[in-house]
């Protein structure tokens, strides 16, 4: 197994070795290399993930994902479990990452507002997969939104996570699915990891914007330290 700084590595070289669509005038407005991926953000420690879509221009100019309008929504809502009261300012909802991980589908931001597609998620996966079972410490995740959720259909038995997602609990039930990795001698490791979705929290998703700071506080309140 390898230390992060080599994984982070090993997604720039895979970045860099066949082209794939990039919001590049973002990443230089930013002053960053188009290919350096933007994996993660929070203590690889923690119990808990929020395993979300794909990067916005907010978070490539933070360097962090879930930063712009529905991060900030997610960690208001961590920030209020986390301590009780609201917070000052927005250097004070920095401090969830303490008890985090923020992560994506896709360490990259696409073009426009555009979900990445399958065959671009499935050249990022194993790092994902490497990220989720070496690296973090933890074993719940919730997904935010529909292709965050999606993205772990592989790890469950056929057709079992699809069917999950049709039921109408499916924003309050959980689900066990197995993570899998390789390390770099080619063996494959298993995680045992809980998915508690929830919708994602844009202002563009009218059907759940409203209730998302409720949903979120019921899902928190199921986390395990």
């Amino acid at each position: 197994m390898t230390d992060i700084q080599q994984l982070l590595t090993e997604i720039q070289q895979e970045a860099q070795s066949a082209e794939f669509p990039i919001d590049e005038p973002v990443y230089r407005a930013a002053g960053l290399e188009p290919t350096q991926p933007i994996l993660y953000a929070g203590n690889l420690e923690s119990q808990l993930c929020f395993f979300a879509r794909d990067l916005g221009k907010d978070e490539v100019f933070a360097r962090q994902p879930l930063y712009g309008a529905a991060g900030k929504l997610v960690r208001l809502g961590l920030y209020r479990s986390m301590y009780g009261k609201e917070p000052s300012d927005d250097r004070d909802l920095q401090t969830v990452l303490d008890r985090v991980l923020f992560t994506n589908t896709v360490p990259y931001k696409p073009p426009g507002n555009k979900a990445y597609s399958e065959g671009v998620k499935k050249r990022f996966r194993p790092f994902l997969e490497r990220l989720l079972v070496f690296h973090w410490q933890g074993n719940q995740i919730i997904t935010l939104g529909n292709e965050a959720f999606k993205w772990f259909f592989p790890y469950a038995a056929k057709g079992v996570a699809a069917e999950f997602f049709e039921g109408s609990d499916r924003y309050t039930a959980s689900l066990q699915v197995t993570l899998q990795a390789k390390d770099n001698q080619g063996n494959l490791h298993q995680r045992v990891v809980t998915l508690m979705p929830l919708p994602h929290p844009s202002p563009l998703n009218q059907q759940y914007y409203a209730q998302f700071p409720q949903m979120l506080q019921q899902r928190l309140a199921e986390i395990r330290d």
